[in-house]
Parts: structure tokens; C-alpha cells; sequence
């Protein structure tokens, strides 16, 4: 056979090959899921992540009739997590839920083992989320305006917990004391409930912190809200301000919790879940659980658009801890 009847053949034979696997990868994609879906979540089982991943698990469940199983791989400012996406979630078999402070927030702290803008790719926001201010019940606080007459005249400063340091509870207090004239000292945590635990025996005076630890202890008399940090008052706090009505319109950008995919996961299984998260997240009976657990609807977002608002809160965050002189762990 000369050489180019064999090139040919060869040629023939390539482009059979190459269609044949385009044909697999379109069935095999038309047949998702064909096995069971893997929710992945970056914190502790039990945690508000861990209880978002089961309302959405439910939802896919019914949606896909395919089993669907949540594992808690907490770790290493969400780079366990992370890595496994990374490692096992190309065939659009393995997802993640994680809140967006993982990306704007943990690079920016600590060292991480991740790219959050090329290692991750964001499909649906599960629900909204503040942050609310809060002091024990010991000091006379019971609004903002106490709270800083009483900060300013704390010649030392004024204490504020956080659940971690570098992470939105820091730097919201360090922001606040930048714009109200108070000098604010940071204790930080390691989780909320050390430090709700603190508060309320009197140790620290204020913390800023999430809602869905908070919100039990302030309907229990326990700690006082002061304003939240979110762009309106929240569901379960209607009576609490914002800091935006309290003239500090800086501190106000919500937070939301989403499904994330692995970038190279098949576009039509990343467009199909995030219709399943979309649809599921308008039912009336799942939005009633998110409102208990103090987060609010989601937004109909497109992954560009959360991108977007991912780079811009990463710049903010970046910003506020330059000005604080915060150095990584």
C-alpha cells in the first residue's frame, strides 16, 4: 500500500475514533445520572454547609432519581474539599457547597492549596446570608449608637470577637472602628461557639458573627442584636437595622452559599444541576427552612455573574486587611 493511501486510512481512522469518543461523551451525558451524585461540603457535618447540601440533595433526588450522598471533608480553609473536586469531579459526578467566603475570604487570610477563580466554578447560590452584630447582655448596648459611645470610651479599646481571624467577622469590626472613630481590638476563634460562649459569660463585649449560630441565642434572650451587615433587614431579625440605615452604607454586602462544579465538568450536567438548584430553591417549603436557619432567597445569578461579585468582594476583602496590616497565617 503506498504512503499516501496509509496516511489516509490513518487520517479515516483518527477521525472515527475522535467521533466515536464525541458519541460517548454526548450519550453519556444524555444518560446523567446513571449513578449516584456525590455533594461534597467543606465544613463539619451538622454545619449550616452540611444542612444547605441536604436540602439540595433532596431536591436533586427527587429531580434526577439518582442517589445523591453528602460528605463532610472539612480541612485546610476548604482545600480538602476543593482538591477533590479538583480530583474527582471532571465527569460531573462530584459537587460541592461551600460559602462564597471561601474564595473571597480564605485566599486572603491564610495560605491555601486552591486557585478559588480556576479550580472551582460557581452554578447556583442556595441562599443569601448576612453577618449580625451582637453584645452580651453585661454591657450597657442595646443599639449602635450605645455601642460606639461606649467603644470610644474605652481608653484601651474595644474587644469584638470574630470566628476567625482575617475572615468577614474580623474585618467588619476593624471596619466599623475605621469609620466610627473606635479602636477596636480583635480576639479571634476558632468557630462561633467558643465564642458565643464567651460573649455570653461576659469575657468579650461584641461579636460580629453569622446569623444561623446567632439567631437562636438572640430569640432566647441571650444576646442582644445590634445591625446586620447586609444590604436589607433580615427575614428573622425585622426589627434589627442594618448598618446602612445606621449611616454606614460600607457595610453591607451579603453573602451567599452555592453549588459549585469542577470547571471541567460536561457543560449540559453543570447547566442541568444548576436548573434542578434554581428550581428547588424557589419551593415555598424549602425557602421557609432557610428563613429558620437565618439566610434568605437566593438570586437567580448566572455562574458570570458570580464570578463577578466573587472578584469584587475579593478585592474588598484584600483591601480591608491591608489597611488593618493583616499578615496570612
Amino acid at each position: 500500500m503506498h504512503a499516501p493511501t496509509l496516511k489516509k486510512h490513518a487520517l479515516a481512522l483518527a477521525a472515527g475514533v475522535f467521533a466515536l469518543s464525541g458519541l460517548q461523551a454526548v450519550h453519556a451525558e444524555a444518560a446523567w445520572p446513571n449513578k449516584p451524585i456525590r455533594l461534597l461540603v467543606a465544613g463539619p457535618a451538622g454545619g449550616t454547609a452540611d444542612a444547605l447540601a441536604r436540602l439540595l440533595a433532596d431536591g436533586m433526588h427527587k429531580s434526577l432519581g439518582q442517589a445523591v450522598i453528602v460528605e463532610s471533608k472539612p480541612g485546610a480553609s476548604g482545600g480538602i474539599a476543593i482538591q477533590e473536586l479538583k480530583a474527582r469531579g471532571k465527569d460531573g459526578y462530584t459537587f460541592l457547597v461551600i460559602q462564597e467566603g471561601t474564595v473571597t475570604e480564605s485566599p486572603q487570610a491564610t495560605k491555601v492549596s486552591y486557585d478559588p477563580f480556576k479550580d472551582l466554578k460557581p452554578l447556583a447560590q442556595l441562599t443569601r446570608t448576612g453577618l449580625v452584630m451582637v453584645a452580651n447582655k453585661q454591657v450597657p448596648i442595646t443599639n449602635l449608637k450605645e455601642l460606639i459611645s461606649y467603644g470610644q470610651a474605652q481608653k484601651d479599646g474595644l474587644d469584638f470577637a470574630s470566628y476567625s481571624a482575617g475572615l468577614k467577622g474580623h474585618t467588619s469590626g476593624m471596619q466599623l472602628g475605621q469609620l466610627a472613630n473606635i479602636k477596636m481590638r480583635h480576639v479571634g476563634y476558632k468557630g462561633s461557639p467558643p465564642a458565643l460562649i464567651d460573649l455570653m459569660g461576659g469575657h468579650v463585649p461584641v461579636m460580629f458573627d453569622g446569623l444561623s449560630t446567632s439567631l437562636p441565642l438572640i430569640k432566647a434572650g441571650k444576646i442582644t442584636p445590634i445591625a446586620v451587615v447586609y444590604p436589607t433587614r433580615l427575614s428573622e431579625l425585622p426589627n434589627v437595622p442594618t448598618f446602612t440605615e445606621l449611616g454606614y452604607p460600607q457595610m453591607a454586602k451579603a453573602g451567599w452559599f452555592a453549588v459549585w462544579s469542577n470547571p471541567d465538568a460536561p457543560a449540559a450536567i453543570q447547566q442541568k444541576l444548576r436548573d434542578v438548584a434554581v428550581e428547588h430553591f424557589k419551593q415555598p417549603s424549602v425557602l421557609a427552612t432557610v428563613r429558620t436557619m437565618g439566610m434568605e432567597p437566593p438570586l437567580p445569578l448566572t455562574s458570570a455573574e458570580m464570578t463577578a461579585d466573587l472578584k469584587d468582594g475579593s478585592a474588598k476583602q484584600a483591601a480591608l486587611l491591608k489597611s488593618i496590616n493583616y499578615q496570612p497565617e
